[in-house]
């Protein structure tokens, strides 16, 4: 189904320019600009700091009661 260098309507250049932009477009993980990103809520930081060692047990605890307390 190929006419001098034609595929189905396309010159095979534009096929692979096409594959191509698909590729980058959905297989390259990268952040678009000007993307909003997802901000962790506070108490997945505190989870995260806890998890670190950055806090200890109790002030873990304390803030994470006085989170959830703020919630309600």
């Amino acid at each position: 189904m190929f006419y001098e260098n034609y595929y189905w309507g396309m010159n095979l250049v534009w096929w692979i320019i096409w594959i191509l932009l698909l590729f980058w477009i959905f297989a390259i993980p990268v952040a678009i600009p000007g993307q909003r990103k997802r901000s962790d809520s506070p108490i997945h930081i505190l989870q995260k700091r806890y998890a670190a060692g950055e806090i200890t047990t109790d002030d873990y605890m304390e803030k994470k009661k006085i989170l959830s307390h703020d919630k309600a």
